[in-house]
């Protein structure tokens, strides 16, 4: 029999419902497990993210991690609007910089972004948190691009609308308004999106700078 050696991943926003169900299910599948909240790590502490990737092994990392403050773009305050930029995108793209690093001297390694339907498709009020998922499709590709020679791939994922604590507040009518826009009339689901994630590490090994939504509705 042979045995694989354990293998690590690494989730920003790990406390989070998608982060939770992500978790579950990788150590399901006998992996070593780190689900980070903002508890755990600085993230606003450009050192201290480079600081704990340097010192910690990383052969996945998934950058989950993301907030919401949804109003019309003249009513939001600047720090609002940096607040949600932040979480979302400097963020993200710090960890993953400081991931990518310790991945090179590894000879290998896989960065998911969880982006969004909005980064596409933002309704108003949208603004911030849109654009900043819309970045996180821009630095996936050039990610992919700049360290496939490293052996390194760089994904994300649209997981589509899902019942979460993120998303909680939402109005009963804004739920149905966003679910009739599915063809299939229904949300997806956490552990459905943490299923795809683990086939996409281990089953898909040639595949990088792709953008994969999840869900039933319009890609376009």
């Amino acid at each position: 029999m042979i045995i694989r050696a354990l293998k690590h991943v690494i989730i920003t926003g790990g406390t989070g419902g998608l982060g939770k169900a992500i978790a579950e299910h990788f150590k399901t599948a006998a992996w070593s497990v780190t689900a980070l909240g903002r508890n755990d790590l600085n993230f606003n502490d450009s050192f201290e993210i480079a600081k704990y990737f340097a010192t910690n092994s990383c052969d996945l990392l998934i950058c989950a991690a993301g907030a919401i403050n949804d109003q019309p773009l003249a009513k939001m305050d600047e720090s609002s609007w940096d607040e949600i930029i932040r979480i979302n995108y400097i963020a993200a793209r710090q960890c993953a910089l400081a991931a990518i690093s310790k991945m090179i001297g590894n000879g290998s390694g896989h960065v998911i972004f969880i982006s969004s339907y909005a980064a596409n498709h933002p309704t108003i009020g949208q603004a911030a948190y849109a654009t900043a998922k819309a970045g996180i499709l821009g630095i996936t590709r050039d990610l992919a691009h700049s360290h496939g020679s490293n052996k390194i791939r760089v994904n994300a994922i649209l997981p589509g609308f899902m019942d979460t604590p993120m998303t909680k507040n939402l109005s009963i009518k804004r739920k149905q308004e966003i679910r009739e826009m599915h063809s299939l009339g229904e949300f997806n689901r956490p552990e459905i999106v943490a299923e795809f994630i683990l086939f996409l590490e281990e089953q898909m090994p040639h595949t990088s700078g792709q953008i994969f939504q999840l869900d039933s509705r319009p890609s376009s």
